[in-house]
């Protein structure tokens, strides 16, 4: 099994010019094939409303690709390349050979998802040219990659072309018996950081097919966002929310406001901008480490099934529609109350979260599965009857079995039944949702014990 193992870099002086230099020719390359490939896009087209008898073309030439592209590098090898906007002499033989090939394989991969779209089918937007600070990771494979030295919290390697040893610092032990396939060497806020992509022998692969869901192994979890809730579970349990943006957006925007005021390409502002940098670096790591926490608490519990919902994350924060009257003036749109909303989901990144866990959840042999969480939030778990019908409704009290209901649980508890195949089918007649099929009384049981079984952590 393949497995991501993220270090701090340690390298010196002259490691970082050189370190640096191989960012700029890999930059100039990848800007470089991407403009070569644009040439060709618009040469060799006309628009639509023009004759092709009248239409001139220019004489046609082999459409650029990953190995045509690939073919030029020995041919920059033998002499130093002239940058012309800047006076630069790259040399080209300065980079490791598998880190230029794998710069044509981004370049391929860009241009393709932007012309031919993902797996998926999902197209990206057109591909950017990249500046020197938006270049900022180096693959290196592992033929290129001695490991010199092992000891109890340090990892020195050599790199071809890289002189002298590369100092890595291990906060966490590598397995025993690993295989090093590659590095990613990256150029952060706060300095150089490696990526060790290691293959353990002893971790199984694993087969998700294999696990058959039931009540008991089951868990399913609904994303709150109400106060400081995170995720609701079926077990009658609630996560917190971290909040990182919330916490640090004031000092975030002291620092964004002092730097819009300083003089462009001054010293004031480059150090203001690496400081701004940083208040972003960790606002993102205080979320990854919520979400890698959350995730192995989840996966603590014992379950090997996990089910959440399928947020439309990007439906989810679109702005409103404008309104206008009849003159033309805007009207209230209610924007402004959704832009806090916005901002609090895209605090919350479910979707790194349910990534973190799913990754978490492989290996610890379990799987993740998403449910669509349709009427989930308001029909009663236990009973065929139409309680949240408000989102202002967070709780809600059964009289006849004496039970105080939340909103956010008996909605995990749905998604629950959803995964299982146990959630009744909903149609709307005359505008009044009605229950067709209903399964309900196969899990009320279940429910009301989970339901009873412990308190809501505050």
């Amino acid at each position: 099994m393949l497995l991501n193992y993220q270090y701090r870099a340690y390298p010196n002086t002259t490691q970082k010019l050189e370190l640096n230099y191989w960012r700029r020719l890999a930059q100039y390359w990848y800007n470089w094939q991407l403009g070569e490939r644009f040439q060709w896009w618009e040469q060799n087209r006309c628009a639509l409303n023009s004759c092709p008898l009248i239409c001139h073309l220019p004489e046609l030439k082999d459409k650029p690709d990953y190995y045509s592209q690939k073919k030029l590098l020995p041919g920059k090898k033998k002499d130093l390349t002239l940058v012309y906007h800047s006076g630069e002499l790259l040399d080209f033989t300065r980079l490791p050979s598998q880190t230029l090939q794998d710069v044509c394989n981004r370049t391929k991969k860009a241009f393709e998802r932007f012309v031919k779209g993902d797996r998926n089918g999902k197209r990206s937007g057109k591909p950017r040219f990249k500046n020197a600070a938006q270049y900022r990771t180096l693959k290196i494979e592992g033929q290129a990659i001695t490991i010199q030295r092992i000891e109890k919290r340090c990892l020195w390697i050599s790199i071809a072309k890289l002189s002298g040893w590369l100092k890595i610092r291990l906060h966490r032990l590598l397995p025993d018996g690993f295989k090093l396939k590659n590095l990613l060497l990256t150029k952060k806020a706060d300095g150089w950081h490696t990526s060790l992509v290691l293959e353990n022998p002893t971790v199984p692969v694993f087969s998700p097919d294999k696990i058959v869901p039931t009540w008991d192994n089951s868990m399913g979890m609904d994303a709150v966002l109400h106060k400081d809730d995170y995720l609701a579970t079926s077990d009658n349990t609630k996560l917190p929310s971290l909040k990182s943006f919330r916490k640090s957006q004031d000092r975030l925007a002291k620092v964004s406001r002092r730097k819009s005021l300083k003089k462009k390409g001054s010293k004031s502002r480059r150090l203001l901008a690496k400081r701004q940098s940083r208040e972003h670096q960790r606002i993102a790591r205080a979320r990854k480490d919520h979400a890698y926490n959350t995730a192995n608490e989840l996966v603590r519990s014992g379950k090997y099934v996990f089910f959440y919902e399928d947020l439309k994350l990007k439906n989810l924060t679109k702005r409103n529609q404008a309104k206008q009257d009849k003159n033309g003036k805007y009207l209230p749109n209610g924007q402004s109350v959704k832009s806090g909303l916005n901002k609090s989901w895209l605090d919350a990144a479910f979707g790194q979260f349910f990534s973190v866990l799913d990754y978490i959840a492989s290996k610890a042999g379990a799987v993740t599965r998403k449910c669509n969480p349709a009427y989930t939030s308001q029909l009663l778990s236990y009973r065929d009857e139409f309680v949240f019908t408000d989102c202002g409704i967070r709780e809600w009290y059964d009289e006849k079995e004496n039970l105080l209901v939340e909103r956010d649980v008996n909605s995990a508890l749905n998604l629950k039944r959803v995964g299982l195949g146990m959630f009744p089918t909903i149609k709307r007649r005359r505008g009044n949702l009605v229950v067709v099929a209903s399964t309900t009384n196969s899990t009320s049981k279940e429910v009301l014990e989970s339901l009873r079984s412990q308190k809501p952590t505050p």
